[in-house]
């Protein structure tokens, strides 16, 4: 069973209050110093003929091989770099002379706001798998109001696979604290829009409620993933012994840790 390890976390600060004239915070978690590359107003046909000369031509390891395969079609780029482990958090904006308050009515030809992983030392991509991650953003505007979020993100692989990243299924817990988000009703009415504008697929999502024990000896902590299918279900003792998902049944073809031993000692230290 082979394990991926992601070098990557993406995730946008205070969604609520992010758009495309006062911009966004985003907050970054690398296992090994990166470059952040945001691309502003990215072509969407040329976003996916990208995708796919990972796939059949070159590797996306770097921002320049991107911005290759984009043949330069977006409005504005910027980069950052990222020191491992720091959890920076960079503000994107889009510059005010570029005037644009939004990017029209549906189906769109650019994506408000594509932001690019990459392993700063080229000796790290020959020990990642996932070499480069590629996240889509939806941006309020004039046109469509609808909160900012992360569409898609794709995990990009030394080996010209890339993968969509989808959110975990984690199993049930009646005990879980209620999350202080929006209501069902609110969720609804975002995800109904969001398809009408083809911006959302299709599939319902996940409970939020979530687990931390194991579900096969209800003891360790739950920090691995299992692929395809995407449960979150096993802690560290029980995952070597599955070659199927004790969820499912669906056979594992791959599965990566939530997080590190080290950091799982430390929760354990913040807790005592």
């Amino acid at each position: 069973m082979r394990q991926v390890k992601n070098p990557f976390g993406l995730e946008i600060m205070n969604p609520s209050t992010a758009s495309i004239t006062t911009g966004l915070t985003l907050t970054t978690d690398c296992l090994e110093d990166s470059h952040l590359t945001c691309y502003w107003g990215c072509s969407v046909q040329k976003l996916y003929e990208a995708l796919q000369k990972h796939a059949y031509c070159f590797r996306i390891s770097t921002p320049q091989a991107l911005e290759d395969a984009l043949y330069s079609e977006y409005l504005h780029q910027e980069q950052y770099f990222i020191k491992k482990d720091s959890k920076e958090e960079i503000y994107c904006q889009l510059p005010r002379d570029t005037k644009i308050e939004d990017f029209g009515m549906v189906p769109r030809s650019r994506y408000p706001l594509v932001a690019l992983l990459t392993l700063a030392d080229e000796d790290d991509r020959a020990i990642y798998d996932i070499i480069s991650m590629v996240s889509v953003i939806h941006m309020p505007d004039k046109t469509y109001k609808l909160p900012c979020r992360i569409l898609y993100q794709y995990l990009l692989l030394a080996q010209g696979q890339f993968h969509d990243l989808k959110q975990l299924f984690m199993s049930a817990n009646n005990n879980s604290t209620p999350s202080s988000g929006p209501s069902p009703e609110e969720k609804n009415a975002d995800r109904s829009l969001l398809e009408r504008a083809g911006l959302c697929e299709g599939e319902a999502e996940p409970s939020e409620d979530s687990s931390k024990d194991c579900v096969v000896c209800q003891n360790g902590s739950v920090n691995w993933v299992l692929l395809p299918c995407r449960h979150a279900c096993l802690c560290d003792g029980c995952v070597p012994y599955f070659q199927q998902c004790p969820m499912c049944r669906q056979f594992v073809q791959e599965s990566f840790a939530l997080c590190s031993q080290k950091e799982q000692d430390k929760d354990k230290l913040k807790t005592l």
